[in-house]
């Protein structure tokens, strides 16, 4: 039976090569015409532990990580045990039969991957030979297969004909095993290719790429699950005249680095997660008082403490609005999606330019380590902006009454004209401490007036005039627009509202939110976190939560959707 949609897990300990099995199947996947999207999960420990890492391959876009399983291939009995559960319908378990063996008569069959391998004289291959069985399983294509395997391994080096053989003589072989089981799970429809270029990328990839497009110049950082591959990203790839890359000690420290940086005209970024965001809290509270571009990424983790470092949650959006003490707001981005998360990158590090201060940029770990082929971005075609500058003859009254009816003052640069004083105390027109009520009044007001200044991120509408809208936000974007389709499929009449940016939200998507509709905000964390600030703003809006470390799977967001609209849909 021809499908359009599969979904393969790969289960076992950490270090067992589960993510490099994934990639290789979405890699080869993608160069073949599908849509893809990996999912990869395991604990904070270099190596062993439960771990899984899974590929959805479809002929349409893939919108989330899916609700079942159609191939498991477990690598050990926990593995199976904890996962089977998970497998669809006529789904099929490969399981490792060097390590654990199964009664006859279940929907599943055993390989020796590594002794298959060894037969190939390449004993690394054995990932190879599991996706073998799987291809055999959903009648994938061996051809892409092959070329995925020369490319990976055309490297310019000797012996890479040996290992491109061994590869490929893997992967029959463990065809040979799947096809004496009789075993399938139906035939993946012929792909559509896009009528354009793509891209496989992670988000933290692509928020990395999308950033330095936009101009950013400046990148400390110091390791933290699931940031770290930014800071590598950066390392690997910020090059050049006037560009500067570092791995400081501790979060204190990059915060202090960036903030230096944006006080002496550098576009400066750093990323980070919970823990060192909390961190971070006074140096941002500086940034906003002495308005000093800056752009952090948050990417979240399961909290609070060291909680699940290797787990996604939504639970950090307080935090990312309100940072600091006092009358605090930050301007708060939340990509949703891959693609979303280069734009977001590029409109952060232009946001912060724009208005002379700190953005924040929050993604989760179910963006940062997925990974999707998206259409390849144009580089040429992103924006780049840079602060208003002071020159002669300006007033040097870089903090001056500002009420949005005239141009933003200049900031000036260490060495150049004007008055460039910046104190996180209050302060003056040019910057000098000051206790007079007066200056705090006109100050607090202007500092809230420059979030104004900030617009053209992405937003979606859909159905307004419904009286209830679905409103996600970040990666809970995908998994509820799956669940919003069938539920409109299935004629309920919803609507669906989405923007990238948080704060401020664009006035078409407040208009929506004005009109009194009842919203349902999927996230992933307890609190309900975005439909209590939409209720503080006096919206109505109320929340669907899941804290598991897990995204949402979209039959689960369509029962309980239709639980709160009162109808008697199916997932």
């Amino acid at each position: 039976m021809d499908k359009h949609d599969f979904v393969i897990r790969f289960a076992g300990e950490g270090g067992q090569g589960l993510v490099t099995s994934a990639d290789a199947l979405a890699r080869a996947a993608a160069h073949a015409g599908y849509f893809v999207q990996t999912h990869s999960t395991f604990p904070s420990q270099i190596m062993g532990g439960p771990a899984s890492s899974q590929v959805r391959i479809s002929t349409t876009p893939v919108l989330s990580s899916g609700d079942g399983v159609d191939v498991l291939v477990a690598l050990n009995q926990y593995a199976y045990d904890h996962h089977y559960e998970d497998l669809n319908p006529g789904g099929v378990t490969v399981y490792n039969a060097e390590e654990y063996d199964l009664p006859e008569g279940g929907h599943y069959f055993g390989i020796k991957a590594d002794e298959l391998a060894k037969s190939t004289g390449n004993a690394r291959a054995a990932n190879m030979v599991t996706i073998g069985a799987v291809a055999h399983l959903i009648d994938f294509n061996l051809k892409e297969i092959d070329e995925f395997i020369t490319q990976r391994f055309t490297r310019g080096r000797e012996g890479d004909e040996e290992i491109i053989e061994a590869n490929i003589k893997a992967v029959r072989l463990g065809v040979d095993v799947a096809k004496s089981t009789g075993f399938t799970v139906g035939q993946l429809e012929a792909p559509i290719p896009p009528d354009y270029d793509q891209i496989v990328i992670t988000g933290n990839a692509a928020l990395s790429m999308g950033a330095v497009a936009a101009g950013l110049d400046f990148y400390v950082g110091y390791p933290i699950s699931p940031a770290t591959t930014i800071l590598v990203w950066m390392e690997n790839n910020l090059w050049g005249k006037n560009r500067f890359v570092h791995q400081v000690a501790s979060e204190i420290e990059a915060i202090n680095a960036i903030l230096g940086a944006g006080f002496a005209g550098k576009k400066a970024m750093t990323a980070t997660a919970g823990p060192g965001f909390s961190l971070m809290s006074e140096g941002l509270g500086l940034a906003w008082m002495a308005e000093i571009p800056l752009v952090v990424t948050s990417v979240q983790r399961g909290g609070p403490a060291t909680g699940l470092p290797t787990k996604s949650e939504q639970s950090d959006l307080f935090t990312s609005m309100h940072p600091a003490h006092g009358d605090i707001k930050m301007p708060v981005l939340a990509p949703g999606s891959i693609e979303e998360c280069f734009y977001a990158g590029a409109l952060a590090t232009n946001w912060a330019e724009r208005y002379q201060g700190p953005v924040i940029l929050v993604t989760e770990f179910g963006l940062a380590e997925r990974g999707e082929n998206i259409r390849r971005p144009n580089l040429d075609d992103v924006s780049t902006e840079s602060r208003t500058a002071v020159s002669d003859g300006d007033t040097d009254k870089r903090y001056d009454s500002w009420d949005g009816t005239t141009s933003l003052p200049g900031m000036p640069t260490p060495g150049g004209p004007g008055a460039y004083v910046a104190n996180g105390s209050e302060h003056d027109e040019i910057g000098d401490t000051t206790h007079l009520p007066h200056h705090h009044i006109r100050l607090t007001k202007r500092r809230f007036k420059k979030v104004d200044l900030l617009g053209g991120a992405h937003y979606e509408i859909e159905n307004a005039e419904a009286d209830t809208i679905i409103m996600p936000w970040g990666s809970s974007k995908g998994p509820a627009r799956e669940a919003y389709d069938r539920l409109r499929e299935q004629g309920e009449d919803i609507g669906w509202l989405y923007s990238v940016a948080l704060n401020p939200l664009p006035e078409d998507v407040k208009d929506v939110l004005k009109s009194g509709k009842k919203i349902i905000v999927p996230e992933l964390n307890y609190l309900g976190q975005w439909s209590a600030i939409l209720r503080m703003e006096g919206y109505s809006a109320e929340s669907i939560t899941q804290y598991t470390g897990m995204p949402f799977r979209p039959a689960d967001l369509v029962a309980s959707i239709g639980e709160r609209i009162g109808t008697g849909v199916t997932t």
